[in-house]
C-alpha cells in the first residue's frame, strides 16, 4: 500500500496508468468509467446537492461534480495530488488529511447530500470499515447517500476469483470491501452493491431512518 509520498510521485502518472489498466480490461481499474460514471449520474440526479470526496486523488470525478455546479469538498493526503485537483477546481474546499484518521477538524459538524469515495476504500483496513461507514452515515443529511466506488466485490468467492486471476499483479497491502460481509456488520444501514466488472463495483449506503434517495 502506498503511502502519501508514493502518491506524491505517482500523481503525474497517475491518470496515464489508470488509463492503461482500465483499456486493458485488467486489475484493478477495470471498469473505471463505469465507476465513475454512476456516481457522477446518481449526484447529479440531486443538482445542487453538498458533496464530500475523500481521497479524491486528481480530481478525476469531483471535477465533473464541480463543474456541474455542486459544492465541493474534499480529503486527500497527498499534496502533489491535491495540487493536480486544485487546478481544476480553484475554488473547492480541498483539504491535505488522511480520511482513514477520520474528517479533518475544519469539516467537524459539517453534513452532506453525498459522500463519495473512488479508488480509496481500500485504505481502510477490514477491522475499521463497518465503524468508518457508521461514522460517515451519520454526516449524511436527510435522504443522504455515500457511495464508494472501489476495487470491491459482492461476495468473498469474487474477491478470491479476482485474486487468483490476477495472480502476482494483486496488491495484497490493500484491503477490498466485500458488500456481504459489510451489510451483516452494520444492520443499522441500508446497503447495496452494484458490480460493474470483474474488479470493481459501487457500495451505495445510507440510514434506514432516512428517506430514500430520489
Amino acid at each position: 500500500m502506498l503511502n502519501s509520498k508514493g502518491f506524491d510521485e505517482w500523481a503525474a502518472g497517475y491518470d496515464a496508468s489508470v488509463r492503461h489498466s482500465h483499456d486493458a480490461g485488467e486489475y484493478p481499474f477495470a471498469g473505471y468509467d463505469a465507476v465513475l460514471s454512476l456516481i457522477e449520474a446518481r449526484v447529479n440526479s440531486r443538482p445542487g446537492a453538498d458533496v464530500l470526496d475523500l481521497g479524491f486523488g486528481t480530481g478525476m470525478l469531483t471535477a465533473r461534480l464541480y463543474a456541474a455546479g455542486h459544492p465541493v469538498a474534499g480529503v486527500d493526503f497527498s499534496q502533489n495530488m491535491l495540487d493536480a485537483a486544485r487546478a481544476k477546481m480553484p475554488c473547492a474546499e480541498l483539504y491535505l488529511y488522511d480520511f482513514t484518521r477520520g474528517l479533518p477538524p475544519a469539516l467537524e459538524g459539517r453534513m452532506f447530500d453525498f459522500i463519495i469515495s473512488t479508488y480509496a476504500f481500500h485504505h481502510v483496513p477490514d477491522t475499521g470499515k463497518p465503524a468508518f461507514l457508521l461514522e460517515l452515515s451519520r454526516r449524511l443529511s436527510p435522504g443522504g447517500e455515500c457511495l464508494i466506488g472501489d476495487v470491491a466485490f459482492e461476495t468473498q468467492a469474487e474477491l478470491d476469483a479476482c485474486h487468483a486471476a490476477a495472480g502476482t499483479a494483486w496488491d495484497c497491502g490493500e484491503d477490498y470491501a466485500v458488500a456481504q460481509l459489510l451489510a451483516g456488520a452494520l444492520p443499522s444501514l441500508r446497503l447495496s452493491f452494484a458490480r460493474l466488472s470483474h474488479c470493481a463495483g459501487v457500495l451505495s449506503i445510507g440510514r434506514h431512518d432516512s428517506p430514500q434517495p430520489v
